[in-house]
């Protein structure tokens, strides 16, 4: 059917006076008749049995009330055959079922429910304009203030960040196959200067986006995705795609459209780095790493940054004596080390060197100095520092426990050596005391980026039930402490000047 220039189509009728339109909809049965454009129409299926509760569908009339309808599986084979979304089609009676209060993807209190003696039929040739489509767009705000309440689901229109990890300034790869086995995507996407929110697409939403997102010649910047789920994840807002969910971007719709202008008109908007971005790991040049700490809503994050190696700092302690059962930093006591981490059950403990170590690193960006904490610096070196240090002492054995040890040739044979780190930012880098940014772990230049595991597991464990009929996601994160978190808050502050001393082994 020929669509107009503005999006609508013309209908008309021979009994315009017997038509009800949506906004007089009330509860109960109706013999009369509706006439409206079929927008998207989805099954709905048992989260549990995987059985077929019916078929759900999203329509709008000629005044641009949009209201829900539904078919019992029964009855969904009369009426499939002829069913095509953006066509307009006349229904001859059916009862009006009140809507249901959770997951609701329409404002009308009623529901337009197929009966025994619906009857439905395509419009060709009639002169009234129908809208193709209706949004429901929420903020930022507004997804947090209906967070976790499973009440109705709403749009959302912005620009992506982050794909899978992956930034749009070099085209993301997508492979259709992988996505199709993983049954899910991330997008970072940031509505207009707004924080920037994680949004999980699952099943046939994850196929669609890999299909739609790989169709552009140009990389899609612009995304909009209808009726999303609100949870809080890991203490994190986040949007999980439903059974309903439908994908545009860039060109595809009017809101897009106007996105797109608006995001062409804003570029300090598009190039900026929202603190609320990175509540995991994500890949960040330094210069971002440092605009980051810049900014007053900036709060403890985990990043990815891929720097060369250009010296070790010599002149401060690269190790310090810790606690054996934590990692936690230990102190000299009356007649042995006493654990400083409250927590620990180990109060006299027995010292073990860890890594303390800083570097100087760059990348085409800026240049900082980081700061080597336990494995990771073992990484690093393939040594640990307890052996080291054990080493050296050994070879020197006039040397005093106080003694200053330097630093060793298996630190300085990292030197010009490019790897990608696990970094961690503080309340000692916000405050502006130091500009030393802690590592916590050396991952591998091949590994993908992170898929925030421990959330996702927890998601995918009930997206049958997300995607099928759209129950809520539930999921939780279980945050582990990490032993020398207590020790690396400390290091920023004082590894300039801080002694390393001989352990008592």
């Amino acid at each position: 059917m020929a669509m107009k220039r503005n999006g609508k189509s013309p209908v008309s009728s021979e009994s315009d006076e017997k038509v009800m339109f949506f906004k007089d909809v009330s509860l109960g049965p109706h013999a009369t008749q509706l006439r409206f454009r079929l927008i998207h129409f989805w099954e709905a299926r048992n989260p549990i049995k995987k059985t077929l509760i019916g078929l759900e569908l999203l329509l709008i009339d000629e005044l641009g009330t949009v209201i829900q309808g539904f078919i019992p599986p029964g009855r969904i084979k009369k009426y499939l055959p002829d069913m095509k979304q953006g066509s307009v089609y006349q229904l001859n009676n059916f009862y009006g079922s009140k809507n249901k209060p959770m997951y609701r993807v329409a404002d009308h209190i009623a529901t337009v429910s197929f009966t025994w003696n619906s009857e439905m039929s395509v419009l060709h040739e009639v002169p009234i304009s129908f809208d193709e489509d209706r949004f429901r767009f929420h903020s930022y705000e507004d997804f947090e203030a209906n967070c976790d309440l499973k009440g109705d689901l709403y749009d959302v229109v912005g620009h992506m960040k982050l794909v899978n990890g992956q930034t749009l300034i070099e085209r993301p790869i997508l492979d259709e196959v992988e996505i199709a086995a993983s049954r899910r995507i991330m997008v970072h996407v940031q509505s207009h200067d707004g924080p920037v929110m994680k949004l999980y697409l699952w099943d046939h939403a994850a196929t669609d986006f890999c299909k739609k997102f790989n169709s552009y010649e140009n990389t899609p910047t612009v995304l909009l995705v209808t009726t999303v789920n609100t949870k809080r994840l890991g203490g994190t807002l986040a949007l999980t795609s439903m059974s309903s969910t439908r994908l545009f971007m860039d060109y595809d719709v009017q809101p897009t459209k106007d996105y797109f202008t608006w995001l062409a008109s804003n570029p300090e908007i598009a190039n900026q780095v929202s603190a609320e971005v990175v509540t995991k790991r994500e890949a960040l040049t330094i210069a971002e790493i440092f605009s980051y700490m810049t900014q007053e809503s900036a709060k403890d994050a985990f990043f990815e940054c891929t720097a060369t190696i250009d010296d070790v700092v010599h002149g401060s302690a690269w190790y310090y004596i810790g606690c054996s059962e934590c990692h936690a930093k230990a102190t000299k006591g009356a007649t042995s080390l006493i654990c400083t981490n409250t927590r620990c059950e180990k109060v006299n403990t027995t010292g073990v060197a860890q890594y303390r170590a800083k570097i100087s690193v760059y990348d085409n960006s800026e240049q900082a100095f980081f700061v080597l904490l336990g494995d990771a610096g073992r990484e690093l070196t393939g040594r640990h520092a307890s052996e080291l240090v054990t080493n050296y002492f050994e070879a020197n054995e006039h040397k005093g426990a106080d003694h200053e040890v330097p630093v060793p040739e298996a630190l300085i044979s990292i030197i010009g050596q490019t790897h990608k780190f696990c970094v961690k930012v503080t309340d000692h880098n916000f405050s502006g005391n130091t500009r030393a940014i802690t590592v916590t772990k050396i991952l591998s230049l091949d590994t993908p980026p992170p898929t925030e595991v421990s959330v996702e597991s927890n998601i995918a464990a009930t997206s049958e039930e997300t995607v099928k009929t759209g129950n809520e996601v539930c999921g939780t994160s279980n945050g582990r402490g990490d032993p020398a978190d207590g020790e690396s808050k400390r290091i920023s502050a004082d590894a300039e000047t801080s002694t390393a001393k001989r352990p008592r082994c």
